[in-house]
């Protein structure tokens, strides 16, 4: 496996504005809207009227992605991508001094007038934020490219609110001056920042600006749902921001009540907030090094249930009011409990990690590139509509129900549960992902070698390689980041339990011609089929398990294949599979034992593409042989 750290794309320029830019962003909203928060305050208005700007606030910056995102999608697909970034950066320096004459003259009417500018301005920015990473970056380098943004968002929203929640309490009546300064000073850095990002073509430049808002709106919607892997990676994004809004929006409270916070004092509910940000950032930084610098879907079911067992436990751990009260952050962490409360909040920031980043990953690389930006207004259409539905539920459960806090992280929990395994039964991929990322990688340690260089992004192609263990397709489905449709012997497709396993994977049986002529046809059938969808087909050549570690010939299926459809041809050879207990390298009573050593090595090499009209059984034969080496 590649030594490659994501942390490399910090020192190019290709990457670093861009990053620097949302990192910006977002660290400047948050400390707008808490400064606002702080302004009340600083006022003294009455507690019926900070609960009115409180829930106002957030319909007020959410509203825009209702109205504006199908417009902001089609500009984002027609603009050259760099020239809107900074355009957005110069509206958010306008916006900001819009806010900075709110806060000067304590003005609420114009401070609200400016959020809603500021949702404007944040709507526009959302779909090239996400559709410029694949046009900049390398496939292998989208889930460290995502982790990365969503690390450094993370931790900006953090940052932001402790900032923008401190500046009145520490300036005291220079607040307003403080506020106004800070936030258009952030704005103005932005933009210089904004100005080091390389040119990034348009997806569609020639595309026709509908400017009627509804039937766009529908319009980029069923865009968004045309492939089912992109419209649940969509689903799934949604739902991480159903989820964080609940689990956000309960935190102040449940520090106060079931944390013993003190009155006076914030430090425990950021510090809550602050497990949380710091568990998602290290989650996202974790997804390229347990992917392999693929785009690992397996890890999204392994953040599912993560984030539904850690909100469980959060449920056990803390379930009725806090047995002390008055608490800061050192007696909060000294009380009893609270180290198992502590991992329970950084738990679910990681497995949320986990899960949204693949899905970002996902989207992007199954996305045509001509349609990236709007796909992305529709998903955060589609966001708008889940963080709504979550504040207005949080809402109903707590003042409507009468549920505690603690019950709402265990129906959420419950609901997560649900939700995740209704959207693996839809999209089976993930689940298999899943299953084979897990089994591979607690066997084996993998070096790969040329996977991300000659296995094609899009398109048909044809996988071939040798054939040692039974354990081959399952390694080679875990290395190649897209899925792959294996050509197996019928008798192990039809093998009971496995059977599901198989069909799922829709992995396409075959026999010999003399065996059953009727299956033989109907498998080139559907390899033809699969190829004409411009799907992965990954074959067998030599037609049997390696009985002496050697490479057999290759029998003449594979031209047969190719005859008909001439598609890529893409070589790969697996090394150090032979000492397996999947193999046939002993007996078989002898084969019964466990692997000799825990976690071997073993080597998945991929070869340059071969045309499909030239290719024969021969010249492949020749060319694994040349990839593999000497090594079984």
């Amino acid at each position: 496996m590649s030594s490659h750290s994501q942390f490399a794309l910090l020192k190019q320029r290709r990457f670093l504005p861009f990053f620097a830019t949302q990192a910006l962003g977002a660290f400047n909203d948050n400390v707008y809207r808490q400064a606002i928060i702080g302004l009340l305050f600083f006022l003294g208005i009455s507690a019926e009227e900070k609960t009115l700007y409180t829930n106002l606030a957030p319909a007020l910056f959410i509203l825009p992605y209702f109205l504006f995102s199908s417009l902001a999608g089609q500009i984002a697909e027609k603009l050259e991508k760099s020239k809107l970034i900074r355009i957005t950066t110069m509206m958010e320096i306008g916006i900001m001094s819009v806010a900075a004459v709110g806060f000067l003259t304590q003005n609420m009417i114009v401070l609200l007038v400016a959020l809603f500018c500021t949702g404007v301005q944040s709507t526009l920015f959302g779909p090239v934020k996400y559709s410029i990473m694949p046009a900049v970056l390398k496939p292998e380098e989208l889930t460290g490219g995502n982790g990365l943004v969503e690390m450094g968002t993370s931790i900006s929203i953090l940052f932001g609110m402790i900032f923008g929640g401190l500046i009145f309490q520490l300036a005291g009546s220079h607040g307003p001056v403080t506020a106004a300064t800070a936030v258009v000073a952030l704005a103005i850095l932005g933009n210089l920042v904004s100005r080091a990002i390389p040119r990034a073509e348009a997806g569609a430049p020639d595309l026709k600006i509908n400017w009627n808002p509804i039937p766009e709106s529908v319009a980029i919607w069923k865009l968004s749902r045309k492939q089912p892997a992109v419209r649940n990676a969509i689903l799934g994004v949604s739902w991480f921001w159903f989820i964080g809004t609940v689990l956000t929006a309960q935190l102040p409270t449940y520090a106060d009540l079931h944390l013993g916070a003190a009155a006076t004092s914030s430090s425990v509910y950021l510090l809550a907030l602050a497990l949380f940000s710091i568990g998602t950032g290290v989650g996202s930084l974790l997804c390229e090094r347990l992917s392999g610098r693929t785009v690992e879907i397996g890890l999204v079911p392994l953040g599912a249930f993560g984030m539904s067992a850690f909100m469980l436990d959060l449920y056990f751990a803390r379930s009725g009011m806090a047995p002390i009260d008055g608490l800061t952050v050192a007696g909060f962490m000294q009380a009893a409990g609270s180290w198992r409360i502590v991992m329970d909040l950084v738990g679910i920031g990681l497995s949320s990690g986990f899960f949204v980043v693949p899905l970002f990953a996902l989207m992007q690389s199954r996305t045509p590139k001509q349609e990236m930006s709007r796909v992305i207004a529709g998903m955060n259409i589609q966001n708008a509509v889940f963080i709504v539905s979550a504040a207005v539920i949080g809402i109903v459960v707590q003042r409507f129900l009468g549920w505690t806090i603690p019950q709402v992280f265990l129906a959420l929990a419950i609901a997560n549960a649900l939700v995740a395994i209704y959207i693996f039964t839809l999209v089976p991929e993930f689940l298999m992902r899943f299953l084979s990322w897990v089994l591979v990688r607690t066997l084996y340690r993998l070096r790969l070698h040329g996977i991300e260089d000659n296995v094609p992004d899009e398109g048909p192609a044809l996988l071939v390689c040798n054939h040692v263990s039974y354990m081959d397709a399952l390694i080679l489905s875990a290395c190649v980041p897209r899925p792959v449709r294996f050509v197996m012997y019928y008798k192990i497709f039809n093998i009971p339990v496995m059977s599901w396993i198989f069909r799922t994977a829709k992995a396409i049986p075959i026999a010999g011609a003399r065996e059953n002529p009727e299956i033989m046809r109907r498998a080139f059938e559907e390899i033809d089929a699969a190829l004409a969808d411009g799907q992965i087909v990954g074959i067998f050549p030599e037609g049997a398990l390696t009985r002496d570690g050697e490479i057999a010939a290759f029998k003449s299926g594979v031209e047969k294949v190719l005859e008909a459809r001439p598609v890529p041809v893409v070589p790969m050879a697996l090394k150090g599979m032979w000492t397996s207990m999947w193999s046939h390298r002993d007996g078989r009573m002898r084969r019964m034992r466990l692997p000799r050593r825990l976690r071997a090595h073993i080597e998945v090499l991929a070869g340059v593409p071969v045309d499909g009209s030239s290719a024969t059984a021969e010249s492949l034969e020749a060319q694994v042989r040349a990839l593999r080496g000497d090594n079984a």
